[in-house]
């Protein structure tokens, strides 16, 4: 079996975010164990020098203290060399005017994925989209090392980050209360009180009055947050 045709288990939410060491552009990087206890913002983009790519760094560098204060941590991956990471990120910094952004330094790692072992342990290489790039995949793991969250984008199309953001914002917020967040949710918008398991719970839940909590049916409370 050749390189380009050996093929990985994708790991699926829930799963143990796969093992790797990396050299990065900040060094080497042992995964996940030196991110223990941090939520990590992992995502690969299709390559060094291009037009999608540089917006998307410079959007997430931007964003880089601000994702610190939520205890998570950014890891870039292309199937570039260290030297030609090095000199777009030089680019980035020297040349590139954005949206208002510039003078953009990135300081988070970027993974040199020469040989595509990290990338086909994520899944990260279709080969129906390029059989030489990896796919815009992202992937946000918990501070247990868990794959939470997966998004994929075509080469074309660029990421929201503010998504990105606002789930991880979300996942904290069912893990720290217990809760879900309904469609749309964004922060101080109310949440969903998880539903009954049992037709008597059902009632009694009904008929209580917590207070900030109010149903719209049986399976449908919420607490108001505001």
């Amino acid at each position: 079996m050749d390189s380009m045709s050996e093929s990985f288990r994708m790991p699926l939410i829930g799963d143990d975010a796969p093992v790797f060491t990396a050299k990065t552009t900040m060094g080497d990087i042992n995964f996940p164990a030196d991110y223990k206890g941090k939520w990590v913002i992992f995502f690969s983009h299709p390559a060094d020098f291009t037009p999608v790519c540089t917006t998307e760094f410079m959007t997430f560098a931007t964003m880089q203290e601000e994702l610190k204060k939520l205890n998570t941590e950014l890891i870039g991956l292309s199937i570039d060399s260290i030297y030609a990471h090095i000199a777009w990120l030089r680019t980035i910094k020297d040349k590139i005017e954005y949206k208002g952004m510039k003078n953009v330094e990135v300081l988070f790692p970027l993974i040199e994925d020469l040989k595509m072992d990290v990338a086909k342990k994520f899944g990260m290489v279709q080969p129906n989209a390029s059989t030489t790039q990896a796919v815009r995949a992202v992937f946000i793991i918990d501070p247990n090392s868990k794959v939470r969250a997966i998004l994929y984008y075509p080469l074309t199309t660029g990421r929201n980050m503010e998504e990105i953001k606002r789930m991880i914002i979300a996942m904290q917020k069912s893990d720290s209360d217990g809760v879900a967040t309904p469609a749309n949710w964004v922060p101080g918008d109310d949440v969903i009180i998880p539903p009954p398991g049992s037709c008597g719970s059902a009632k009694e839940r009904m008929e209580s009055q917590e207070e900030g909590k109010y149903c719209l049916d049986w399976f449908m409370c919420f607490r108001k947050e505001k």
